[in-house]
């Protein structure tokens, strides 16, 4: 028993450390990036909340995102603006939910129109949601990832729900200064899975990753016609 609980302790430790790693050497990828630091709030706040509510519903095809639950970012976080009824909701996630290492990940101009499905707004969206609010309430980077972290491996942030994906098929969006709304797409969530297992990456494959190790969640993007 005693053995099993150094075990234990020693596990937590090493898991620790590798945390703390990650977020030093994106702190330090900060340090370089052109927005090394947070802007001032108002540069991630869209003025007009009709503007937010049509941005987020260009995410999905207008047959699913007319009838989808909507939200938008306030002061305090997301709020609900329009209720849904067909278990989608649509979102503008702003740039602090790029990978962190990101060079862009503090970027105010970042406007990405996303809409989940039931599954992921049962499981990817409350990690989007508590991103934001630690970032709202003044949590450095290196704090959201540890408080992320640490809410995963403790299940207070469910695994990925089977079947959890998104659309992205805004023109409207903003994802990065290089490549603008980049291509439509979508995405699809697993937990605990291998980019290489859907051939994610490899020359030819339309199928892309981001592998997000820290919160032990690939992400795999599939590049769409329209």
């Amino acid at each position: 028993m005693q053995k099993q609980k150094l075990g234990a302790i020693a596990m937590r430790s090493i898991a620790l450390t590798f945390m703390l790693a990650t977020a030093w050497h994106a702190m330090a990828q900060d340090a370089k990036a052109p927005y090394p630091n947070m802007a001032p709030l108002d540069q991630y706040l869209m003025e007009d909340r009709s503007s937010e509510i049509a941005l987020a519903r260009s995410a999905a095809p207008e047959t699913i995102s007319r009838d989808a639950e909507v939200l938008v970012l306030g002061r305090h976080g997301y709020e609900t603006a329009v209720k849904g009824k067909n278990g989608f909701v649509c979102m503008v996630e702003r740039s602090w939910t790029a990978p962190i290492d990101d060079p862009g990940f503090w970027n105010p101009k970042g406007r990405a129109p996303i809409c989940l499905n039931a599954a992921a707004a049962r499981s990817y969206l409350p990690r989007t949601i508590k991103k934001t609010d630690l970032i709202l309430a003044g949590r450095t980077k290196a704090q959201m990832i540890e408080t992320i972290a640490a809410a995963v491996d403790s299940k207070e942030l469910p695994p990925m729900e089977p079947g959890a994906m998104c659309y992205m098929l805004s023109k409207q969006g903003y994802l990065s200064d290089r490549e603008g709304h980049w291509h439509p797409h979508l995405m699809f969530f697993l937990s605990q899975t291998e980019p290489a297992a859907w051939g994610a990456g490899l020359a030819g494959s339309p199928i892309f990753a981001f592998n997000d190790t820290w919160e032990h969640l690939p992400i795999y993007l599939v590049p769409v016609r329209q």
